[in-house]
């Protein structure tokens, strides 16, 4: 292997080597016309790397967006949640006031809807 800066060139890949520069903390790279194909190479991974950003910032976009709906949607919640509460509260109020006649009151509807059904049941057999 060469030294960094030696005479002897170190060689990385095909068509690339390096040269020692004017002062030893220098490098010149030269690439072979035989492999200049890398210009395009890089111009492709430039459009990639584009694309690639684009992409990230619709994503953030995206999540942004997605965000503010789910916050909007936990606000919306939290006044739902504050509106049954009130409602339940309001009718555990009125149901105090009222007294426990609306019970009894069903109850007998449903007794008395039970007892007509029956009777119609029996007379329509006859």
């Amino acid at each position: 292997m060469a030294t960094y800066g030696g005479a002897a060139p170190y060689r990385s890949r095909e068509g690339l080597s390096t040269r020692p520069g004017a002062s030893s903390e220098e490098i010149q790279l030269r690439i072979d016309p035989m492999h200049g194909d890398l210009d395009d190479e890089i111009t492709g991974l430039r459009s990639q790397v584009k694309k690639l950003r684009n992409v990230a910032q619709e994503i953030g976009a995206e999540a942004k967006f997605q965000n503010d709906f789910i916050s909007q949607l936990q606000m919306t919640l939290i006044k739902a949640q504050a509106g049954v509460k009130n409602n339940v509260r309001r009718l555990n109020k009125s149901i105090i006031q009222n007294g426990s006649n609306n019970v009894v009151h069903v109850v007998l509807f449903a007794l008395l809807c039970f007892f007509v059904v029956y009777l119609w049941s029996k007379m329509s057999r006859k």
